[in-house]
């Protein structure tokens, strides 16, 4: 999609904001920014005419193996972050095992960020997602010992189905550092990349119900953003439908006042 079309569709189906990953089929988010808008000061004219707004852009850096060359790639985005008034950049956890030579690393990372950050005195700041190591059992208490500072996005759907840990016990462990979670549906039918298949929000197996009890019964009031990844998986259905199915279900709702704000990747 290009970005006005998915401005327009988030604002359709009610959404307050959008977190991109990709744009115009591809993840190289400076590249389709500067090809389509040329200057970061262009692009945030476009967003300040928007009624949706945009929570993230999403980065492939990744704090385990984070090479130089990765960094100047992260690095490229804070121009236009900045000059949109985008606060987070999401970045992966990276590894495998949550040993102490990947924690070491990570955290050797997020040092780096926050020496570049106070130096150039950037507003917008780094968010992690629980994609890889930070998915497996018992590392994300072990991670937020060493690094209890740092902003998660806590992506539910990986800590459940990839690490077998039951959403409502995880959020005990990350609401301190969570201002942003994403949620999908999967049932266990291996698929064609997974040993699950990914599903409309509603029809598959994510224990969504208490998942949203345990947010609101602590009052969340941070993002909740559907990951769709049709840009991956080619059998997933266009992602208005996907909207239409989770409201549709009950599965994902227009929250109360006080209650998570829903938002579409």
């Amino acid at each position: 999609m290009e970005l006005v079309d998915a401005l327009e569709l988030a604002g359709n189906h009610g959404i307050d904001a959008i977190e991109i990953r990709a744009l115009g089929s591809t993840i190289d988010l400076v590249a389709y920014f500067t090809e389509r808008y040329g200057s970061p000061a262009s692009l945030a004219k476009v967003l300040e005419g928007s009624a949706v707004g945009v929570c993230a852009f999403n980065t492939s850096l990744r704090l385990v193996d984070a090479t130089a060359h990765a960094k100047e790639e992260f690095l490229r985005y804070l121009p236009w972050a900045e000059a949109a008034g985008v606060r987070s950049l999401r970045v992966f956890d990276g590894g495998e095992t949550a040993d102490e030579g990947e924690l070491t690393e990570a955290l050797a990372t997020l040092q780096w960020w926050r020496e570049v950050a106070v130096r150039e005195g950037f507003r917008a700041d780094m968010v992690i997602e629980t994609h890889d190591f930070l998915a497996l059992p018992d590392a994300i208490p072990r991670f937020l010992e060493i690094a209890p500072d740092c902003a998660l996005i806590w992506d539910t759907h990986h800590t459940w189905r990839k690490g077998g840990q039951d959403p409502v016990e995880t959020w005990k462990q990350v609401r301190r550092n969570t201002h942003h979670l994403h949620v999908k549906d999967s049932v266990s039918r291996p698929g064609p990349k997974l040993p699950y298949s990914y599903v409309q929000p509603g029809t598959g197996e994510f224990p969504m119900a208490a998942l949203r009890s345990a947010l609101e019964a602590d009052g969340y009031d941070g993002i909740m953003s559907l990951e769709w990844e049709r840009l991956w998986h080619k059998d997933l259905p266009p992602l208005g439908l996907a909207l239409q199915s989770a409201l549709r279900s009950g599965w994902w709702s227009r929250p109360k006042s006080g209650g998570p704000a829903p938002n579409g990747e």
